[in-house]
């Protein structure tokens, strides 16, 4: 973070008036004001980036063996899908992935395709027991005499009842559909087995990636660890509604913000951007694709009618993180030394997107405003690089991608965009003077 340091003088009982006045052309004196700006991301934040519900779309919603459904999904590199779904003729078994899902990109960020049926579970609920699979097994059954666990079935289960391989009952597949998209197909492969069974409607889920590390590593259930949040209903009575409404209210946004560039001017528009014209190459691309303002503060203190030029990085971790469970998001703060006709501007990244940017609309704000100012900020796109899903992309810089470039003019994002509903500005970012 660069600082610019005011010397005010004092000397010789000089008063405070005077030292916080300058003199204009016309010899008058005109009084500057001393304000602070904060910035605040206030985004209360999701783990998981999509999730859905699936069951089969025909008279039944039971998809019977020989039957299939597809779930269209975005993600990036990291990232893994998970689903859970009943086996239909148990008292309370289910299919799910090992966590945290079916990985979707090699390490070498390639698209993952074809049969991924071997990272397939079956697992025990823990809350009843078990019969002999089939269609007499009788629901809900008797239950256990306290929850247990959930463990995975691997050819028997704890009453001794046999089962063949969880991977030759359910395949699994993935189709890449390109721009991180793929398609997960679920088919019911268990009609030519000793175990056949119809599966339930079911669940999905995305978690967000941060900083390496999934946001939400076991997001439908743990082994080792009792049932929790309507899994039971699936497991039991295939009935996913109550896990559908848990998933819900884990999906949503998360992203953090890019150091803060803040930008004082007098007399000219605003010198960060502006809409319908193309990025300029002067350091914008920097701060709207990978966070890095310093490219364009450094342009800025060039530029005549540019007074000062701040670039407010986080404390402890550089980016302000949004809302996390319980924990506030982070936010900056600047001291500001302005005067009559002074104009102030903000931009900083939207992290987990491939070139947007919240910042200041049109001209900016009076410096000498007071109060809170966060429905003067806009949220832009660049036109620099390809957008794909924020937060579940191959080619977004903050998730070790490299972004795909475009050349279009810039102008607002759209909400909804074209993959996702946004919470308003200003419950993301905060941005008050006083």
């Amino acid at each position: 973070m660069r600082h610019k340091q005011f010397g005010w003088l004092s000397l010789l009982g000089l008063s405070l008036v005077l030292a916080s006045c300058s003199k204009d052309d016309d010899g008058m004196m005109e009084m500057s004001s001393s304000s602070t700006i904060t910035i605040e991301n206030v985004l209360d934040s999701r783990p998981l980036v999509e999730s859905g519900t699936f069951k089969n779309n025909g008279g039944s919603p039971l998809i019977m063996p020989g039957e299939s459904i597809s779930i269209q999904l975005y993600a990036g590199k990291g990232q893994a899908v998970s689903f859970a779904t009943m086996y239909g003729w148990s008292n309370d078994l289910f299919f799910a992935p090992a966590n945290p899902g079916i990985k979707l990109y090699k390490d070498d960020g390639t698209p993952i395709e074809g049969d991924v049926s071997n990272q397939i579970k079956l697992w025990d609920n823990g809350t009843r027991i078990n019969q002999m699979p089939g269609a007499t097994v009788m629901h809900p059954g008797t239950p256990e005499s306290s929850v247990k666990d959930i463990t995975e079935v691997n050819s028997a289960d704890e009453q001794g009842n046999t089962y063949a391989p969880a991977s030759s009952l359910l395949k699994a597949s993935l189709h890449y559909e390109g721009n991180s998209q793929f398609t997960l197909t679920i088919e019911n492969t268990s009609g030519n087995t000793a175990n056949p069974t119809p599966f339930s409607p079911g669940v999905w889920t995305v978690s967000y990636i941060a900083g390496g590390d999934l946001l939400n590593p076991n997001p439908l259930y743990e082994s080792g660890k009792p049932t929790a949040n309507g899994l039971t209903n699936i497991a039991e009575m295939g009935d996913n509604t109550m896990f559908a409404d848990y998933i819900k209210s884990q999906t949503g946004i998360f992203t953090p913000l890019s150091p803060v560039l803040v930008v004082i001017y007098n007399g000219i528009e605003n010198p960060i951007y502006k809409v319908g014209e193309k990025d300029q190459g002067k350091g914008l691309k920097k701060l709207a694709q990978m966070g890095d303002a310093t490219e364009l503060a450094a342009y800025l203190r060039t530029v005549n009618g540019v007074k000062d030029v701040y670039v407010l990085p986080a404390s402890n971790s550089t980016v302000l993180l949004p809302k996390i469970g319980g924990q506030a998001g982070n936010k900056v703060s600047q001291e500001l030394n302005v005067k009559s006709g002074d104009r102030l501007a903000i931009a900083t990244m939207y992290g987990l997107s491939n070139d947007w940017y919240f910042a200041s609309k049109g001209n900016g704000v009076d410096a000498l405003q007071k109060g809170d100012i966060s429905t003067t900020i806009g949220l832009f796109d660049n036109g620099t690089a390809i957008n794909q899903f924020p937060g579940a992309s191959i080619t977004q810089f903050n998730l070790a991608g490299v972004p795909l470039p475009e050349d279009k003019n810039i102008e607002e994002v759209p909400n909804p965009n074209a993959f996702t509903m946004l919470p308003t500005i200003p419950n993301i970012i905060k941005v008050t003077i006083e």
